[in-house]
Order: structure tokens, then sequence, then C-alpha cells
């Protein structure tokens, strides 16, 4: 299960959103053992396309050498689908194995409806060929009445779950 705060979701859903129609990509990073998300980290799509995306290999040396310097690790890496649901492509898992988190979650926010973001979590496990891809629920933490909407889809079943 993830466990994060409103505010972090809200800050995922709000880079998605400035970057649509492209899609967008960050990281949720905290303390190193942790597991707690406690910084958002917005990246740059260097791929600027609406249908996939890569992290700019500049920017993720120089995030990468900041957390280690500050013995933090990757909680969470996130990208957006913009005409899509919120569920990971073929070549989403193929980024995700090439990242090398073990233990990380991986969020997506689909965009492609402008008055409600779906988030789903995942975690994908093996090469993109044969990954294994598992929905996981999402616990968001202090969220005042005042959050928007969003729709978190928990199960199979795509169970929505308004948080607010």
């Amino acid at each position: 299960m993830l466990r994060v705060a409103h505010e972090l979701v809200e800050a995922m859903v709000a880079h998605a959103r400035a970057d649509h129609p492209e899609e967008a990509c960050g990281l949720l990073v905290g303390p190193e053992g942790s597991g707690e998300a406690l910084r958002h980290v917005p990246m740059t799509n260097a791929a600027r396309s609406t249908t996939f995306y890569e992290f700019d290999s500049e920017e993720w040396k120089q995030v990468y050498d900041e957390m280690w310097a500050n013995d933090e690790e990757v909680v969470v890496a996130y990208h957006s689908h913009t005409a899509t649901e919120a569920y990971p492509s073929r070549s989403d898992a193929g980024i995700a194995a090439s990242l090398g988190l073990p233990g990380a979650h991986y969020v997506l926010v689909s965009t492609r409806e402008s008055e409600q973001a779906e988030v789903r979590s995942f975690t994908i496990a093996g090469d993109a060929a044969d990954a294994e891809i598992t929905e996981e629920p999402i616990e968001v933490l202090g969220a005042p009445d005042a959050v928007q909407t969003y729709r978190f889809a928990h199960t199979p079943e795509q169970t929505v779950y308004d948080c607010r």
C-alpha cells in the first residue's frame, strides 16, 4: 500500500495538468529506508510527447546526487497519461525496469478528464516483456475537505474513491 500526504498527491496532479497535453514525470522522495515520501520533485519529460515519457538524463543525475547528499531515496516514480486510463503500458513497464528502483511505487495520473484526475499506484517487477504489474491501494494522509476530487481505483473492479 502507498501511504502519501494529500499535498504530494495534489502536487503530482498539478504537475500532470500543467504539462498536459504532454505527459509529465517526476518523483516523490523521502529519507532512505523509511518508505515515506516527503518531497515532490517534478522533472522534465525529455521526450516531450503526448504518449511517452523519458526522464532527462542530466536532470536525473542532478536529482540523484542531491538525494545521495541528503540520504534520500525514490519512494514514488510517477508520470501522467493524457488520453488513456492510469494503467502502465508496456513501455512504462520497460522504463520502470530500467530505473532499477526496488520497492518503489509507480503512480500514474490520468488527465484525460478535465474535471477529475485518476490516480493509481502499482508495483512493477521484471522487464517490459514479462513485467508483473500489481495495483495497490493508496492511502491519502491528512486530506482536508477542500482537497480536489480524485479517483483512486484500488481493485480490478475499478472501485472509485473520492478523497475530500
